[in-house]
């Protein structure tokens, strides 16, 4: 079993930056991709982006390709967001998840999910 717990969530005006953390716990980070996903009020879940076992390898929705940067660190067991230029539009639940597969844009790809943390971005 992994559990996921995400942080570092918040209320920023547009143009800023925050950074989300993922903290792994139960089994070993290396071996899983993580994905970020998000999830605004009367929408479906989206994909943002992910990152291999390795750190390899990266892809990103396009909304947030050149803004958002996917990091690990395996022996902290912990997965970052860096999400920079925030728009309005990025205002969501952000969601970390683990999965086996690398390149999975889809929720469905993804084993362990965590709580989510809240992103609000003021114009």
């Amino acid at each position: 079993q992994v559990q996921l717990v995400e942080s570092g969530g918040g209320l920023v005006q547009a143009g800023g930056s925050l950074r989300l953390s993922c903290a792994v716990s139960g089994r070993t980070l290396s071996r899983y991709s993580m994905g970020w996903f998000r999830q605004a009020p009367g929408k479906e879940r989206e994909f943002v982006g992910t990152i291999s076992w390795s750190a390899g390898s990266t892809f990103y929705a396009d909304s947030v390709t050149g803004r958002f940067t996917i990091s690990r660190d395996n022996a902290k067991t912990t997965v970052y967001l860096q999400m920079n230029s925030l728009k309005p539009e990025d205002t969501a639940v952000y969601y970390c998840a683990a999965g086996r597969f690398h390149g999975i844009t889809t929720s469905r790809g993804y084993e362990y999910w965590g709580q989510g943390t809240q992103v609000t971005v003021s114009s």
